[in-house]
């Protein structure tokens, strides 16, 4: 048997030392790679050279962050429908949210409520409540519009009226005039 002309090399096998070694290697790049990330890209504009300062972006408020004045008893309530926009031309975005009990049968009413954040907090809260649970509506083709917001409601016109059928279509547009919602006439309810 011939012997090599170079010694083994140590390194040459592998050993379960190596294989723990190189996991370790590839754990601490991928934790460092996933911390040292670049600033997300946004669609605000870039900050004007003799200012030095970008402007500010400002989230809209979130339902998900929002005790609604809804009772639901054991259920949950749920934002089934959701808007944002400046609609009282302050430069910070309103959501305006439409909200019912997660009821496992029937129609439960919806509430239409306004969220902005606090100017001291920051938290997002309810500041006006366009439709309350209690006047059995249930929002449908709603919108933010022009600063406005649109919907179309569907009631009874009696209480002998059963829940699973409105009768009476209504359409609807709130607008913020003098410190407040303000909601227009409508051209009159019809039966559905």
């Amino acid at each position: 048997m011939q012997q090599p002309a170079v010694p083994e090399l140590a390194h040459t096998h592998t050993r379960p030392i190596h294989w723990v070694a190189t996991a370790t290697a590839v754990a601490g790049v991928v934790a460092l790679s996933s911390v040292l990330q670049p600033n997300p890209a946004t669609a605000a504009q870039a900050a004007d050279p003799q200012t030095k300062s970008a402007p500010a972006v400002i989230t809209p408020p979130d339902p998900a962050d929002v005790d609604f004045p809804i009772e639901c008893g054991p259920v949950k309530a749920l934002v089934v429908k959701k808007a944002t926009g400046d609609l009282d031309g302050d430069g910070r975005p309103e959501t305006v949210a439409v909200v019912h009990c997660d009821a496992p049968m029937g129609t439960p009413p919806d509430g239409v409520y306004v969220l902005t954040r606090s100017a001291d907090t920051g938290k997002p809260r309810v500041v006006a409540t366009l439709v309350a649970p209690k006047d059995r509506k249930t929002v449908t083709d709603f919108a933010l519009r022009d600063h406005a917001i649109v919907a179309t409601l569907l009631g009874y016109s009696t209480a002998d009226v059963p829940s699973c059928c409105p009768d009476v279509k209504d359409g609807a547009k709130w607008r913020w005039k003098n410190g407040a919602f303000v909601r227009s006439t409508p051209a009159g309810s019809h039966t559905v």
